[in-house]
C-alpha cells in the first residue's frame, strides 16, 4: 500500500515534526497513532518517518530510510488573478500537474477589486498548494510569489528560460510545438477574464517571449491553465 506523504514543518537531523493544522488534522481526522509510518518530505528528500511522540498540536517522527527519489520538471505559471474560488482550483491542480513555480500576476484587465484583495489571499493560496502538493506526492513546495504588476513581472530577467504567452489570438504556433525543444526550465504565463491586451502581447514580444495558442477552442480562464499544463507534462516528461 502507497503510504500518504506529508511535508514536514520542521526537521532537525533525524527528526521530523508537523504542527497546527498540519498536526490537527492527522491526529483528529485521520486518528494516527504512535508508531505509525508515513512518508515525510524534509524539502530535500524523502524518508519513512515513524511517530515517536503526538498530541492535538504537534506530531514528531523518527526518520528512517531515504525513499527513492522522482523527478520534478523544471516548470513555472505566471497566472493572471481571476475570480478566486476558480483561481483557487487552478493553483491546486497546477501544483498536482507539476508546476514548482506560481507567480500571480495583475494584468490589465485583472478586476481592479480582485488586484487589491490578492495580496491577502497569498497565505490560502500557499495552504493550498502545500495541500496539494502532499495529495500529489511530490518531494518539495511549490514557490507561490506575492502578486506583481505586469511592467514589473516583464522585466524579470529569466536566462536558460523558454517563456511562452498563451494568447487566443496566436494564430500558427501551438504549445505543443512550442515546446518540441524547449531550453532549460519552461515558464507559461496565462492570461485573465478577457485575454490579454494588444499592448501586453506586444510587450511579450518585445521581451523575446514565444506566443502559443491552445487551439482554437475559447477556454475559461482556469481551463486554459490546466489544459496548458498537461500538455507541457506530456511534452517534458523524459
Amino acid at each position: 500500500m502507497t503510504r500518504r506523504r506529508w511535508i514536514a514543518d520542521h526537521v532537525t537531523g533525524n527528526r521530523a515534526v508537523l504542527t497546527g493544522d498540519h498536526a490537527r488534522h492527522l491526529a483528529r481526522v485521520l486518528r494516527a497513532r504512535i508508531g505509525q509510518e508515513y512518508d515525510i518530505s524534509t524539502g530535500a528528500d524523502v524518508r519513512r518517518g515513524r511517530i515517536v511522540r503526538m498530541d492535538e498540536e504537534l506530531v514528531e517522527f523518527e526518520l528512517g530510510e531515504l525513499q527513492p527519489p522522482s523527478r520534478e520538471i523544471d516548470l513555472a505559471v505566471a497566472l493572471s488573478i481571476f475570480k478566486f474560488d476558480r483561481m483557487e482550483w487552478a493553483i491546486e491542480k497546477s501544483v498536482e500537474l507539476g508546476a514548482v513555480r506560481i507567480l500571480p500576476l495583475i494584468a490589465a484587465r485583472t478586476d481592479r477589486r480582485l488586484a487589491s484583495a490578492a495580496d491577502k489571499r497569498v497565505d490560502r493560496w500557499r495552504r493550498i498548494a502545500q495541500q496539494a502538493c502532499e495529495q500529489s506526492r511530490r518531494v518539495s513546495l511549490p514557490e507561490i510569489s506575492a502578486p506583481i504588476g505586469f511592467e514589473p513581472f516583464l522585466a524579470i530577467p529569466s536566462p536558460g528560460t523558454t517563456s511562452i504567452v498563451l494568447s487566443e489570438s496566436e494564430p500558427e504556433l501551438m504549445l505543443k510545438e512550442a515546446l518540441v525543444k524547449p531550453e532549460g526550465s519552461v515558464l507559461l504565463a496565462f492570461g485573465p477574464e478577457g485575454g490579454w491586451t494588444e499592448g501586453e502581447l506586444n510587450a511579450f514580444r518585445g521581451a523575446g517571449w514565444i506566443s502559443a495558442s491552445l487551439g482554437a477552442t475559447i477556454l475559461r480562464a482556469e481551463t486554459s491553465v490546466i489544459a496548458g499544463l498537461a500538455i507541457a507534462r506530456a511534452m517534458l516528461e523524459p
